[in-house]
């Protein structure tokens, strides 16, 4: 054979073992290497050299946080409620070693853990606890798993409770008393509006009362002081009318003459008794006549001037 196929074999015998014993590891991930079928070591991001024939990668493991949704798993309550719950754990792998070495099948395993866990938690509760507890019972499972897969290299980070399912009799037994009491709830309310409905409208009618009553009271000393200033400004008038004529100091002859037009007018023929005083100048006697005639009309109003012919 020419050389040169020696060299070519050698040259791909070369290449073979170089890609055996140089690996890339990638982000996030880690390699379990074996040598002569024992634990050696972990290797982490990065190129990695393996000794040929001797060194084997075991087992690559990511580090990336991942998610677990299980299958829903009956449960019974403790009032002897069977109920369907599926749950979600999230957790990550710290520890590659124990990882691939502590446990067959881990996720197997969180399953199957997962699963008694939440039928001992549930057990200790009744159905309206466990449709109210969620975050009770997440916290529980969480503890509880997180301790039990330290020995596998697992780190729980979470879990919730994805669907709680009751049997339809006990969905539909709840979906009557929710009805229920949102119709109390809605009859108290509209009680609740009624009452004060009619406490807003007695308050109302009352203050319109009130304040009729001081629109009323307001109104009626309005009017007595306009008649007493009424009253007030006629006395005034009068009052200066005699004084002004008592600072006049009229003549004799006007007063006689004033003396006659009252006669006069007494004449006119609405007054049945006249009475002319002796001395017509007397201006005492003259308003003492006509305050004696005044007077008799006010006494007498049946009587009055027959109709002349």
């Amino acid at each position: 054979m020419p050389p040169i196929v020696y060299v070519l074999i050698i040259v791909v015998i070369a290449a073979i073992i170089l890609s055996l014993c140089v690996r890339i590891v990638r982000q996030s991930t880690a390699i379990v290497v074996e040598r002569i079928g024992k634990f050696h070591r972990v290797y982490g991001t990065g190129i990695v050299f393996l000794l040929p024939f001797f060194d084997r990668v075991a087992q690559k493991v990511s580090l990336k946080e991942r998610v677990a949704d299980f299958a829903p798993q009956p449960v019974i309550t403790k009032d002897n409620v069977t109920m369907q719950i599926d749950t979600v754990v999230y957790f990550s792998i710290t520890d590659p070693k124990l990882f691939a070495y502590g446990v067959e099948r881990p996720l197997n395993a969180i399953e199957n853990l997962t699963a008694t866990t939440l039928r001992n938690i549930i057990g200790d509760l009744e159905l309206d606890e466990t449709l109210t507890s969620r975050d009770t019972i997440n916290s529980k499972m969480r503890a509880i798993l997180d301790e039990a897969t330290d020995p596998w290299g697992i780190k729980v980070n979470r879990v919730e409770l994805k669907n709680i399912l009751p049997p339809r009799d006990i969905q539909d037994a709840m979906e009557k008393q929710m009805r229920a009491e949102r119709e109390r709830r809605e009859a108290i309310l509209r009680a609740e509006g009624e009452k004060k409905a009619a406490i807003l409208t007695a308050e109302g009618s009352k203050e319109s009362v009130i304040l009729r009553a001081e629109a009323a009271r307001q109104a009626a000393v309005a009017e007595a002081q306009g008649k007493a200033e009424a009253l007030r400004v006629v006395f005034s008038a009068q009052a200066d009318a005699v004084r002004m004529m008592n600072e006049a100091n009229p003549s004799a002859s006007y007063i006689t003459l004033e003396g006659f037009k009252a006669l006069e007018k007494l004449g006119d023929g609405q007054a049945t008794k006249l009475i002319i005083p002796s001395e017509i100048q007397n201006v005492t006697g003259l308003i003492a006549s006509l305050s004696e005639v005044l007077s008799s009309n006010k006494d007498n109003p049946a009587t009055k001037q027959a109709p002349k012919k």
